[in-house]
């Protein structure tokens, strides 16, 4: 499918290395490189030393990226795990399992409260999901749902949190792909959602919008985020876990919060660095071939309305059994390579 890069982990900064999304955490260490050396007493503190973070988001110390650095560094593999920091040390966002959202949560809170740093996690259980697809699951039922939901906001607790509500849930409303039967449900679900999420003080929710190569008129989605309760979020969130580039989603993101009250929105640039796969090809969005790493995470847009780029998608997780892939979810150091290799300059 040429739509939305589907991801489900376990159901599932280095600051700037070049320029900056995941989303997040893409989950990886702080980035910063400390070094060894003593200064001289009385010194003034370096530039480096006093610079603002170019994110405010947590960086995971156990995420795969990370543990693979370690592994490949134990075998000698020194090149390669110099290049994988290049995910490792990026915040990525955290998909907590769906069975039990809580433990995967206040680790991630816990974590980004050592550091003062805020959690990017992936609310993306919604019944009847991906469409019996490569990440086909989901709350067997709205109770379900709901209870699951509940659990899920409880974790975070009064830790900052920044949440993107269910990827592909709209869009799929608009594309029909999500029979009509569920659509008032599920309309439902996701207005409850955002009530029950910004019900934590610190919590900003971001519903998602899919990206422009899928539903390509922006206006199409202004009703179904509308009746899904977009007004009472902080925003919406585009290009998850898909390829479109910078200056496509930004554009279509201010077209599309001109119709929704002027609301922000969040994009994902962890794997857009060489834009989508060209020609009109349906497994395009599936570990397609020759993509790489985009702008690191951050908060500094320069653009009013866009809040942040984020690695929502974790690069190295596999789109599903598509080119030699594993399942969906499932880490894939060498395709995580080839997203350094060909990372945006």
């Amino acid at each position: 499918m040429h739509r939305l890069l589907r991801t489900f982990t376990a159901l599932t900064a280095a600051a700037a290395f070049g320029l900056a999304a995941g989303c997040s955490s893409g989950s990886g260490g702080s980035g910063d490189s400390g070094g060894s050396g003593t200064k001289e007493q009385g010194a003034a503190p370096s530039a480096a030393a006093t610079a603002k973070p170019a994110h405010p988001f947590w960086v995971d110390p156990e995420s795969a990226a990370a543990r693979q650095v370690r592994e490949w560094e134990r075998k000698g593999r020194t090149r390669d795990a110099q290049a994988l920091k290049r995910i490792a040390e990026q915040p990525m966002a955290v998909w907590p399992a769906g069975d039990d959202p809580a433990p995967d949560i206040r680790e991630a809170t816990r974590g980004a409260a050592d550091g003062d740093r805020t959690a990017v996690l992936v609310a993306y259980n919604i019944p009847h999901r991906d469409c019996g697809q490569h990440s086909a699951g989901g709350a067997h039922d709205a109770e379900y749902y709901r209870k699951w939901l509940g659990s899920f906001a409880e974790a975070i607790g009064d830790s900052p949190a920044l949440v993107i509500l269910e990827p592909d849930a709209i869009p799929h409303i608009v594309d029909g792909c999500t029979p009509a039967e569920y659509h008032e449900e599920r309309y439902q679900l996701l207005s409850e959602a955002i009530q029950r999420l910004k019900r934590q003080p610190r919590v900003k929710v971001y519903l998602d919008a899919g990206n422009p190569g899928w539903i390509t008129d922006a206006r199409k989605l202004t009703e179904p985020l509308q009746r899904a309760g977009v007004a009472k979020a902080d925003g919406f969130s585009l290009n998850v876990s898909n390829f479109q580039s910078d200056e496509t989603t930004k554009r279509y993101g201010r077209e599309l919060s001109a119709t929704v009250g002027g609301k922000h929105f969040v994009m994902d640039t962890s794997r857009n660095g060489r834009g989508p796969l060209a020609g009109d090809r349906e497994d395009a969005w599936c570990n397609p071939p020759g993509r790489g790493l985009g702008t690191p995470p951050t908060d500094r847009t320069g653009d009013p309305l866009l809040d942040a780029y984020l690695w929502i998608k974790r690069p190295g997780d596999s789109d599903g059994p598509c080119r030699g892939g594993p399942a969906a979810g499932q880490w894939w150091p060498d395709y995580a390579l080839g997203l350094v290799r060909n990372a945006k300059a």
